[in-house]
């Protein structure tokens, strides 16, 4: 089993940068893929960024390649995600996930419990 922990959201002003966090427990965080999904009011939960266990390979969804960062510390058993360049419709709840690849939500087998970014225009 693995317990996964977001932090780092907030209240940010468009044009601004925010960093989330999701620390891991449990199983051997270093073996596994991680994930960063969000799911606005009203609306699915859609894919944000991935990365492999080994940190080699990313993915990105388009509508935030080039302004978010996805990256992973595995001597911190922890995942980042790096927000820059906010804009309003980067508005959700923010998870992490982890045991599984792809872009969709039921691909991941475990989730942490959100954490909530609001962008103001």
């Amino acid at each position: 089993q693995v317990q996964l922990v977001e932090s780092g959201g907030g209240l940010v002003q468009a044009g601004g940068s925010l960093r989330l966090s999701c620390a891991a427990s449990g199983r051997t965080f270093s073996t596994y893929n991680m994930g960063w999904f969000r799911q606005a009011p009203g609306k699915e939960r859609e894919f944000v960024a991935s990365l492999t266990w080994s940190g080699s390979s990313t993915a990105y969804a388009d509508s935030v390649k080039g302004r978010f960062t996805i990256s992973r510390d595995n001597a911190k058993n922890t995942m980042y995600l790096q927000m820059n360049s906010l804009k309003s419709e980067d508005t959700a709840v923010y998870y992490c996930a982890t045991g599984g690849w792809g872009r969709g939500p039921s691909s991941w087998n475990y989730w942490g419990q959100g954490t909530q970014v609001t962008v103001s225009s």
